[in-house]
């Protein structure tokens, strides 16, 4: 549904740093980075853009899609390492769907940062 999403961070090497190594787990990368801030894609064709602010911003909630569970898992272990705060431990979440597989957690600014999988348990 997106093209790209952009969004400004207080700090922006401590955002960078946290997105690259809690979002590695799904193939998250840089694809360019200039004056304005740095793009991040798994895909090529969706991105995820970080921009320098000098105050910090209004929560967001991201929420980014895991081809498996261990992929969910993985992302929360990253993040955990990178310095994010737990904010919901990677399970079922019967509330939303049967197979709605997720983990959160809060990144260097408060945004609540989700990887999902939608896919039964193999």
């Amino acid at each position: 549904m997106f093209d790209h999403v952009v969004f400004g961070v207080s700090d922006y090497a401590a955002s960078k740093e946290f997105f690259l190594k809690a979002l590695e787990p799904i193939g998250i990368a840089i694809i360019s980075e200039g004056p304005l801030g740095v793009e991040l894609s798994a895909d090529g064709k969706s991105s995820l853009c970080l921009r320098r602010a000098g105050e910090k911003p209004g929560h967001l909630h991201l929420a980014f899609t895991a081809e498996n569970r261990e992929q969910v898992q993985a992302f929360y272990r990253a993040a955990l390492e990178a310095g994010g705060k737990d904010n919901g431990a990677p399970g079922l979440r019967p509330n939303y769907t049967g197979q709605y597989y997720a983990a959160f957690v809060l990144g260097p600014d408060g945004h609540n940062i989700e990887v999902v999988c939608h896919e039964s348990e193999v």
